[in-house]
């Protein structure tokens, strides 16, 4: 069959890829094993920590006091516990006399027990617990900065241990790396369980082994090239351990999406005579169009994350940018060339399954899909209210939205480092206490900071306040407190500190510490947020309609994708931050939800939302090209793509419940709440809301004013016609305008 002549863009990247196909397979082959040996060194080289906003009050206020009066902090506590023995038994003596000997003076800078006679009375007393069997030793570890101490955690652990007692290392720090270290390991776990279960679900989705083997050898490259690409990153941004998390796991997602959309089309184009290279360019030129749109539609939802100021977010974005530029170049490039030299192979070792399978059928118009399509059409107002209503009872749960910070509350409940936390907290006579700093700059006197001091100790909720350390233009006062750090009392003691005037001669005071950070973090999200979005949304309408011709089509897939978010969100937030899922997924609800969570799940969601959209539209525009028939149109496109979308939906819950089935309190939320937002997607919004919406707007749908029709004509990419005929002409001989 001649290659016809009108062939685009992506149909002859299709048609190069196809004549050098085993080239392009052996380069990947050597990409792969380099990407093994060196992109699995990432996790060496990520970040454990950047959850802070770096210009915010408190951080601020914590680089102030460093800098100047060097690192005080309690980073870790040790806590050593026994059943048997009380805390002034000489065998429970010795045992903590003997750990305080042999701590390293290189790692730790500062630490005490209640062995120290140098301390006064109340302060040893306040290192004993009140059933007298227990004591912690806080300590000061010498690291010039957050991510050194990080680092020097794990050797300072080895000399914590005892023989004689039972030991739990908590504190900041000791959190921070049990989150990093479970959900490095927790992602690791879900992947390799999925693989084996994607191949599954991809064989009977097929019927074949071949055709389902095919889009998983996609998401492994894309797992292997994504660690690569991030690796890469490190060396020029700071890369959080979580960004490796997500994007990894939702990289292989995307990428067995596209590769199961590709296979699918490919398939198709064979059912219908094609030669094996007129199926690749066809392939590429119409799926491979539409897998593009996706991939820059996804990487424009990581994007919004750049606007956020904190490391992890921004880490995240740029994780997510790189990994979806590798999926798509798995998609448009390996892929097919290993559909060329696969050709008609693909469909061997066929299982024996008493229905059609995935991309069997390459012109039916009147399956199951489409019969849904014509009946959700023939009253399509009642099921827009149907759907909308359950969609608003869902979103409705947005309104208890209470929002907190990530803590060892996150963590499940053996978990050591949560065990150490929360015995300091509820055993020890001033465990409860939290503490906020503030940095006074300037050149008050003593007799100032005295008369400072004594003002925020009559502030409701602050406990104690002490002056700590002074030096030349600066001085630490401490402010502490009793409850937990992110609730609305201490978020109030915050305020309230940064209202109170200054002391006679100062400058500035800067309040810092874990409740003023976990405010400040909060807040950066909440200012942040409405550029994101609306970046977000004008460069999906921008591409939307570089699309589809149409500036209505965009609105609506717009309109439509916030009000399935919003149901997503709502249930999330009954779920996690109320506790409905507390039974069946088996965590503590903390009671508030940290905004960090939310803001993936939004961006994200939003950019799946889009790539489902992009895959149902386009084949839509592709019928209507072909016939200018509305309704038609839209029974065959989602007949086309109907079970394509619900099986990709399938492969990607799959990945997102095994993240979901995390210990990890925050991973739960992540994986849970994406994969809600897919099933929403996929079912109610896809097979529902958008026929009827389309049936609704009619020929409005493709309604564009002459200006913007100049404009697309000449910059506008979109799936064309059939062409076993001339793209753009109606089957009976009318030629489709794309406003008609």
């Amino acid at each position: 069959m001649p290659m016809p002549t009108h062939t685009g863009l992506f149909g002859r990247l299709g048609m190069e890829v196809h004549r050098l196909r085993w080239t392009v397979l052996i380069a990947t082959g050597v990409f792969a094993v380099f990407s093994a040996v060196w992109g699995a060194g990432v996790f060496a080289d990520v970040s454990d920590s950047g959850f802070e906003d770096p210009e915010s009050e408190s951080a601020r206020a914590t680089r102030v006091l460093e800098k100047e009066l060097g690192h005080d902090d309690v980073d870790v506590v040790a806590v050593y516990r026994s059943d048997e023995l009380r805390v002034d038994n000489p065998t429970f003596a010795a045992a903590v006399q003997r750990v305080a000997d042999g701590m390293p003076e290189d790692v730790v800078a500062d630490f005490d027990t209640y062995l120290d006679e140098e301390l006064g009375e109340v302060e040893r007393g306040m290192l004993v617990s009140e059933d007298m069997r227990a004591t912690y030793i806080p300590l000061t570890l010498s690291g010039e900065s957050h991510a050194d101490r990080l680092h020097q955690y794990q050797e300072v652990a080895e000399h914590l241990s005892s023989s004689n007692l039972d030991v739990h290392l908590g504190g900041p720090i000791a959190i921070e790396n049990e989150l990093a270290q479970s959900a490095e390991s927790d992602v690791v776990r879900a992947e390799l369980v999925t693989l084996p279960v994607l191949l599954v679900l991809l064989v009977v989705i097929f019927g074949g082994l071949v055709a389902g083997l095919v889009p998983l050898a996609v998401g492994g490259l894309a797992i292997l090239g994504s660690l690569t690409l991030l690796r890469a990153l490190t060396y020029v941004t700071e890369v959080s351990v979580f960004a490796v998390n997500v994007a990894t796991i939702l990289g292989l997602g995307l990428a067995i999406d596209y590769g199961l959309f590709m296979v699918s089309r490919f398939r198709e184009e064979l059912g219908r005579g094609r030669a094996v290279g007129d199926a690749v360019r066809r392939t590429v030129d119409t799926a491979g169009r539409t897998v593009a749109f996706s991939g820059v539609t996804v990487g424009i939802a990581f994007a919004g994350l750049l606007f956020f100021p904190q490391p992890i977010l921004k880490s995240i974005g740029w994780g997510g940018i790189a990994v979806v530029v590798f999926d798509l170049l798995a998609a448009l490039i390996f892929l097919p060339a290993l559909m060329s030299v696969v050709g008609h192979r693909i469909d061997l070792l066929r299982l024996p399954l008493p229905r059609r399978t995935l991309g069997a059928d390459a012109h039916g118009e009147a399956g199951a899909w489409a019969r849904l399509a014509r009946a959700v059409m023939r009253g399509p107002a009642v099921s827009l209210v149907a759907v909308g209503g359950v969609l608003l009872v869902l979103g409705s749960g947005l309104t208890s939205l209470d929002l907190g910070s990530t803590d060892q509350r996150y963590l499940p409940e053996e978990v050591e480092s949560r065990i150490a936390t929360e015995s300091v907290s509820e055993d020890f006579p001033a465990g409860g206490l939290g503490r906020l700093h503030v940095a006074v700059i300037g050149d008050s006197d003593d007799e100032a900071l005295e008369e400072y001091a004594e003002r925020l100790e009559d502030l409701p909720e602050a406990s104690l306040v002490s002056i700590e350390r002074t030096g030349e233009g600066i001085a630490h006062v401490m402010v502490a407190y009793q409850g937990d750090s992110d609730s609305p009392e201490i978020a109030g003691l915050v305020e309230d500190l940064r209202e109170e005037p200054l002391p006679e001669g100062a400058r500035e005071a800067l309040v810092g510490g874990v409740a003023a950070m976990q405010q400040d973090n909060v807040e950066a999200i909440v200012d942040a947020a409405p550029v994101t979005i609306a970046f977000i949304i004008v460069a999906t309408l921008f591409l939307l309609f570089l699309a589809f011709g149409s500036v209505v089509l965009p609105l609506k897939a717009v309109l439509i994708g916030a009000l399935s978010l919003s149901a997503s969100l709502g249930a999330v937030v009954w779920g996690f931050q109320e506790g409905g899922f507390a039974g069946i997924l088996g965590f503590d609800p903390v009671g508030t939800i940290d905004p960090t969570y939310l803001v993936l799940i939004m961006i994200v969601a939003f950019g799946l939302a889009m790539d489902y959209e992009l895959f149902l539209l386009s084949r839509v525009r592709e019928e209507y090209l072909r016939t200018g028939d509305n309704t038609r149109s839209v029974a065959a496109g989602l007949q086309h793509t109907g079970q394509i979308i619900t099986s990709a939906a399938i492969l990607l819950m799959v990945v997102l419940l095994a993240m979901g089935t995390s210990d990890l309190l925050f991973l739960k939320i992540i994986g849970i709440g994406l994969a809600l937002a897919v099933l929403v997607d996929a079912t109610l919004v896809r097979a529902i809301m958008v026929p009827a919406t389309m049936r609704l707007l009619g020929g409005a749908n493709w309604w564009l004013p002459p200006p913007l029709r100049w404009l697309h004509d000449r910059i506008g990419i979109s799936e064309g016609g059939d062409d076993d005929g001339e793209p753009g002409v109606r089957a009976g001989g009318g030629r489709v305008r794309a406003d008609s």
